[in-house]
């Protein structure tokens, strides 16, 4: 009631409304700054985010782009590619026509030995009617295995003669003859160290060892 206290009182009042103006004008001005700086960090990190991303991704496309070249090479280097294939292939067809060829040359040698073997070795001591010489023992199935070179080289030629190097086929050949091939060497190689026995034998024996002798020089 007094105007002492009343205007007291009112300055009090005046210092409340002041001080609650002040501190809603202090929450004015804080809370806009936190929430801008709060979102200026969120969209920073966004921004480094993407900015990552686009680096990393650059320089993948980097490191990729050899392989990419190399993994889809141009016409001209397919065409490349094919042309050493093809000279690869032809390679190997001319070593196969080599092959086939020195084949045949070397079953041709053989039964030439063979054949020289029984005309001037196997049948002239066999004319000679020695007693003591096994020549059947001696030389075992020697003329059975000449008729059989003789069968697969027929054969060899028929499968290679007027036919592309491509088209010949000369597994089957071998598959056709195996068994007699077999049967013949069996009984060949059975009898090869008794053969061999047989011969150390004769040499010992001065006629018989001349015998030997003019059949070897008979051959050469």
């Amino acid at each position: 009631d007094c105007p002492g206290k009343e205007g007291t009182g009112g300055r009090l009042r005046n210092l409340t409304l002041l001080r609650n103006k002040l501190y809603l004008g202090q929450r004015r001005r804080t809370e806009p700054v936190v929430e801008s700086t709060t979102t200026a960090g969120d969209h920073g990190n966004l921004r480094r985010s993407q900015s990552d991303r686009t680096e990393y991704s650059q320089k993948l496309q980097e490191k990729m782009a050899p392989q990419a070249v190399s993994s889809t090479p141009a016409t001209p280097l397919q065409e490349d590619k094919e042309e050493e294939e093809e000279v690869v292939r032809q390679r190997m067809m001319a070593r196969r026509v080599k092959i086939i060829a020195e084949l045949l040359q070397t079953e041709k040698d053989y039964i030439s030995d063979l054949d020289l073997c029984i005309k001037e070795v196997i049948q002239p001591l066999r004319n000679m009617q020695i007693a003591r010489f096994d020549v059947d023992g001696l030389f075992s199935n020697v003329e059975l295995v000449h008729q059989l070179s003789a069968k697969l080289l027929s054969l060899l030629e028929e499968a290679t003669t007027d036919v592309e190097p491509p088209m010949q086929i000369i597994g089957e050949v071998f598959l056709q003859i195996k068994g007699p091939l077999e049967d013949t060497y069996k009984i060949y190689c059975y009898h090869h160290d008794d053969a061999h026995t047989m011969l150390e034998y004769y040499e010992k024996d001065e006629e018989l060892k001349q015998h030997l002798r003019d059949c070897v020089q008979s051959l050469k």
